[in-house]
């Protein structure tokens, strides 16, 4: 919850910095609140080193040495590899560098299924299956700092109600959008800067908010437009995590009660599930937008969050608990660390599906293609929910 708060507020912060100072200034701030967390954390970490439980030294655990000469070594030299092969796979230099350094670690987490004794390789065998799952919701979740906030920049109607525009400017938390014509960035029709020679086109006209918006909406008077920066869009979805998490609680206290609460694995897949439908609500988006033609209300937007909030607390907390409850004992915190790892590669392959973005003449497509992934994964989840189920009973008696 901590950290959904702080989610929520820090945008306020960056739009702030961003208008009264500029992208340095917000980016400074960034960092700065990052070093006063470990100032923090480095003060009060003596009231919590006595939950940092070692195990003991097993005979089949890997020394230190030998992950490094083993996962490592092999992860550095795979990512250089990645950086240099002359034609790019995944888009970029950077994406492939990433994607083939992970390749050596996710064989050793393969190996720790290999290695493992009979007593540990099912609850092994389930983690990598809940990883594998994993990567494919944050790799649609995260679009919120990507396709979704493209969405939110060129085709979300941003106008702050009449009332709120003298407070917002003079609090630095709205973008003023003048409606007389000057020399901008020329955009085409998909919202894309047009260049000439690697270089930006600059013409005579509006700023390109004005390219999708109903005439009607347009000033006649000259005076500016005050909109809601993009950036608070990302607060929308901390947001709903601490509106709905109580709900979400209830919820299954209640099923509960009733002896009708869904088991972990199952939770996941339903996660999965409900994620795939937020998806359908960006496919709403874009009929009422009539294919991009007309901006729409940020309900959508906001919408969207709220659906997939409540898959993400469905399946991210679980998944967390998972690895807890499922992990052999002494590669508990090395499970934990094979978990961020599939976050880690689905917010990649996140960026990786953003980049077709303008592929998709039609902008339908391109949420249907992540609804596609999702329900792939949620019927894989659904298929395997018996013997996932089955796994977890035993480790918990």
């Amino acid at each position: 919850m901590g950290i959904n708060i702080g989610a929520l507020i820090c945008n306020f912060f960056a739009a702030f910095m961003r208008n009264k100072f500029g992208w340095h200034a917000a980016f400074i701030t960034a960092g700065v609140g990052m070093f006063l967390g470990l100032i923090i954390f480095s003060m009060v970490v003596k009231h919590i080193k006595h939950a940092d439980q070692r195990k003991p030294v097993q005979a089949e655990d890997m020394s230190i040495s030998k992950v490094i000469t083993l996962v490592l070594l092999p992860a550095i030299g795979a990512g250089i590899l990645g950086w240099f092969i002359p034609d790019n796979l995944l888009g970029s230099d950077s994406t492939d560098a990433f994607i083939f350094a992970c390749l050596p670690v996710i064989i050793f987490f393969v190996s720790l299924y290999v290695r493992a004794n009979e007593k540990d390789k099912r609850p092994v065998a389930a983690l990598l299956v809940i990883f594998a799952l994993s990567i494919m919701f944050w790799a649609v979740f995260k679009q919120n700092g990507t396709a979704l906030t493209r969405w939110a920049k060129y085709y979300t109607d941003r106008e702050l109600p009449t009332a709120i525009q003298g407070p917002a400017e003079t609090l630095y938390l709205t973008e003023k959008i003048p409606s007389q014509p000057d020399m901008v960035t020329k955009y085409d029709e998909q919202f894309r800067a047009v260049k000439e020679n690697g270089k930006p086109v600059k013409h005579l006209g509006l700023d390109a908010y004005y390219n999708n918006l109903a005439p009607e909406k347009i000033p006649a008077n000259g005076q500016p437009v005050y909109l809601t920066n993009t950036e608070l869009y990302q607060s929308v979805n901390p947001g709903w995590v601490v509106l709905l998490t109580p709900v979400v609680v209830a919820f299954f206290v209640f099923m509960r009660r009733k002896k009708l609460e869904p088991s972990t694995p199952a939770k996941i897949a339903w996660g999965l599930l409900i994620s795939a439908l937020s998806t359908l609500v960006m496919v709403g988006a874009v009929a009422a937008s009539q294919g991009g033609l007309m901006k729409v209300s940020p309900w959508w937007l906001i919408g969207t969050y709220g659906v997939i909030t409540v898959g993400e607390l469905f399946l991210s907390p679980m998944g967390l608990s998972l690895v807890s409850k499922l992990s052999p004992p002494r590669i508990t915190a090395l499970m934990m660390g094979g978990f961020f790892l599939s976050t880690s590669i689905g917010n990649k392959l996140s960026g990786v599906l953003a980049s077709m973005w303008y592929d998709y003449e039609d902008k339908a497509n391109f949420f249907w293609v992540n609804c596609v992934l999702l329900l792939l994964a949620a019927g894989m989840a659904f298929i395997l929910l018996k013997w996932m189920n089955q796994i977890f009973k035993e480790q918990m008696h």
